[in-house]
């Protein structure tokens, strides 16, 4: 991205956006609410830290403004810092006052795919297997990968969401997702183009939310227990 342009872009960030937009994280563990931005910019996306939005003349980037209060933001800038330059992910060309300018990655989550009955191929699985498997050689713990963290475009996989690559504790959430895909997915949804609503789409993903929240508890009790002394038991 040209220097020039990266410069004008910021500028009209200081200039329009961060002056005058509102964003609020009301639940920790939902989407932050956007109250208001001003003309022209368009909201893309929430997070459960963050907004993204873009402006119509730079619609090759996005910028991703935190909540006040909402952690991540350093963390973020460090992870793209050990990314640098890859095809299936994003890569940050400034960051500073709780905000990044991102290349913007277009496609489709595959949570979305699945409820318009789109195809995924076996090759975006691979692409986003193959992307982890950098992000790891780069010294990053790929966490929280999940269907809306992870696009298709043009049959190739992108990863969107790196914000907690640098969370230390294990994550099984793309292993359990790759399960589905292959045992599941490929040989029911894939061949019939089913399409499942976003409310059964919901029951699964917090049906999942609070298994895994369950067994993560119960690992660390039966590991806590395992530390004890032979007197402490």
């Amino acid at each position: 991205m040209d220097k020039s342009h990266v410069n004008q872009l910021v500028a009209s960030i200081y200039q329009e956006l961060l002056p005058s937009c509102q964003i609020e994280s009301v639940d920790p563990h939902n989407p932050v609410k956007v109250y208001y931005l001003p003309e022209p910019w368009r909201l893309l996306g929430t997070g459960n830290y963050a907004a993204v939005v873009y402006h119509p003349d730079y619609p090759d980037q996005v910028i991703k403004i935190y909540a006040p209060g909402r952690p991540g933001f350093t963390d973020e800038v460090e992870v793209y810092h050990r990314l640098g330059s890859h095809s299936a992910f994003s890569e940050c060309f400034y960051a500073k006052d709780n905000f990044l300018v991102l290349k913007r990655l277009y496609g489709i989550t595959l949570y979305d795919s699945i409820h318009r009955g789109l195809r995924i191929p076996k090759q975006v699985i691979q692409d986003i297997d193959e992307a982890l498997y950098y992000a790891r050689s780069r010294g990053l713990n790929p966490h929280d990968i999940h269907g809306r963290n992870v696009m298709m475009h043009k049959g190739r996989g992108l990863v969107v969401d790196i914000s907690d690559f640098l969370v230390q504790e294990p994550c099984l959430k793309w292993n359990h997702l790759k399960k589905a895909y292959y045992w599941l997915y490929l040989p029911f949804f894939y061949p019939l183009r089913l399409q499942v609503p976003y409310f059964a789409l919901d029951i699964v993903r917090k049906t999942y939310r609070l298994v895994a929240s369950l067994l993560y508890k119960k690992l660390r009790l039966t590991s806590a227990v395992g530390q004890k002394t032979p007197t402490e038991v």
